[in-house]
């Protein structure tokens, strides 16, 4: 039995066709996988599916009953909720008070019951196997703790269908399994998921249908124990998908970076230096202490010991200091700590070297049109018009805006914090290549990733961390995901080994 039937949807923006006479269904205790590229419909379908924009055409029929126009009260009071990629979570909130948010319970005499709501919300995370304190104030929370508090919300919503729209980004291998036995748990008693996500094994692993989407168009849908990752790429991609080796190797040039004893938040005695033309991948669990090591080498978290040298120059300092030094920063989690969404696409790319630069403090616009359409050449950013919103990007050109604003400085060390994370696979094989050539060009550069392929693709040496510690460190030639799993949960240590 289909519990939802979007059938025939369009939709333009300004003669733009973001969707052209698309379907979707979705049976009742189905977690089904939303397929495609950035940029080829899906954010825009499940935004009209949940009332936030209004189809050209096409009609929704939703629990049997039909939607041509619908609100976001309508759907969500019909239980559709939509968990999404950026956190919605509210910090200043302890944890029971997100959870019942615009929905308190109340005492007879009309005061908050918080004695009720936290005993619920304890119910709940023991019912789904979560351990987060119902009293914690949110700010406290980890990245993945909070993505696990949003499910647990829209769960407790009662939501009939739930969008989860990359919900894994921030969760280690473990919380991602817990994820999952939840999402088959609910699916037995009859909820519905519509499952969008990059990760092939984790759709393969999770799914039970899929349906692709390919610049606004509908392309294909059928069950995934009949269909291959192969298939399913070439699919979103419209083209053959190849595991083409992108790695290449390189003569090194001179110590560019070095860490010596380093400690900090979440590490401790870090050590290792950093060549000229280098690529160097950080990895481990989530939470191993290597995001937090990145944070402290471009100046956003304190050294507590050890020291940074770059260039032969002993650093520290706040942020702006690094830069001058010739450090920039690609963070994590692009819509939290990258995208400046007021500004425009231009706006969001030179903001970096104004922050640094005392000589250009008026903006020069035919200068920075030049250096922009200089970048979207070299980086092959799809884009319309440097004035439109940065918001009007998929996560794969923005992602690539934002490796423009940091070359714009000409920094010569790149940290690099998950800069694949939330793209498609397309524009992935892009930012592969994008960070060889930068290597080529004589960058030396830090990328942290958890996806250990993505290591194999581009990394001259990959340092594993376990617990704030290097655990072991890998040349190229050696890295392999049983290995590097090994000293990343410590299980070498575990076997005597």
């Amino acid at each position: 039995m289909n519990l939802l039937e979007m059938k025939h949807i369009s939709k333009s923006f300004g003669g733009v066709k973001a969707l052209q006479d698309v379907s979707l269904t979705v049976a009742k205790g189905e977690i089904c996988a939303l397929m495609g590229e950035n940029g080829a419909g899906k954010s825009t379908l499940m935004n009209i599916l949940t009332g936030v924009i209004t189809m050209d055409t096409g009609v929704i029929v939703f629990d049997g009953k039909t939607y041509d126009d619908p609100s976001i009260n309508q759907m969500e009071n019909a239980g559709i909720s939509f968990v999404h990629q950026e956190l919605n979570v509210i910090n200043d909130l302890m944890v029971y008070e997100n959870i019942f948010l615009n929905r308190e319970i109340k005492t007879k005499l009309g005061l908050l019951d918080s004695k009720k709501m936290i005993a619920e919300t304890q119910e709940l995370f023991a019912s789904l196997g979560v351990d987060i304190n119902p009293t914690e104030q949110v700010s406290n929370l980890k990245t993945s703790e909070k993505q696990l508090l949003e499910i647990c919300r829209a769960l407790h919503m009662d939501a009939k269908l739930l969008i989860l729209d990359e919900p894994t980004t921030s969760l280690s291998n473990e919380e991602i399994e817990r994820l999952f036995s939840i999402l088959r748990r609910m699916a037995k008693q009859g909820k519905s998921f519509i499952f969008i996500s990059h990760k092939m094994p984790e759709i393969f692993a999770i799914a039970d249908s899929y349906t692709v989407f390919r610049n606004g168009q509908y392309v294909s849908s059928g069950t995934i124990k009949e269909t291959t990752p192969e298939k399913m790429t070439s699919d979103m991609t419209g083209e053959t998908f190849s595991e083409k080796e992108i790695y290449s190797s390189r003569e090194l040039g001179d110590v560019v970076l070095n860490v010596v004893n380093l400690s900090g938040e979440g590490f401790e005695d870090i050590n290792f230096s950093l060549r000229k033309n280098e690529i160097l991948a950080l990895t481990g669990l989530a939470g191993c202490g290597a995001s937090e090591l990145m944070q402290t080498l471009f100046g956003a978290s304190p050294i507590e010991g050890g020291y940074i040298e770059c260039h032969g120059k002993k650093i520290s300092g706040d942020i702006k200091h690094f830069m001058k030094n010739k450090i920039a920063m690609l963070p994590s989690n692009r819509k939290e700590n990258s995208v400046i969404h007021d500004l425009t696409i231009i706006e969001n790319m030179y903001s970096a070297e104004h922050q640094i630069s005392g000589n250009h403090q008026l903006i020069n616009n035919n200068k920075e049109n030049g250096r922009y359409q200089k970048q979207k050449n070299s980086l092959k950013i799809k884009a319309e018009n440097a004035s439109d919103s940065i918001n009007s990007l998929s996560g794969g050109n923005q992602q690539k805006v934002f490796l423009a604003r940091w070359l714009n400085t000409e920094a010569d060390v790149l940290l690099f914090d998950n800069p694949t994370q939330g793209v498609d696979v397309g524009a992935k094989a892009e930012i592969y290549q994008l960070i060889m050539d930068f290597a080529n060009d004589g960058k030396a550069i830090i990328i942290n990733t958890l996806e250990i392929p993505e290591i194999m693709k581009v990394a001259d040496r990959c340092i594993v961390f376990y617990d704030g510690k290097i655990s072991r460190i890998f040349n190229h030639n050696e890295i392999n995901e049983k290995d590097v799993m090994l000293y990343s949960t410590n299980a070498i240590n575990a076997e005597g080994d």
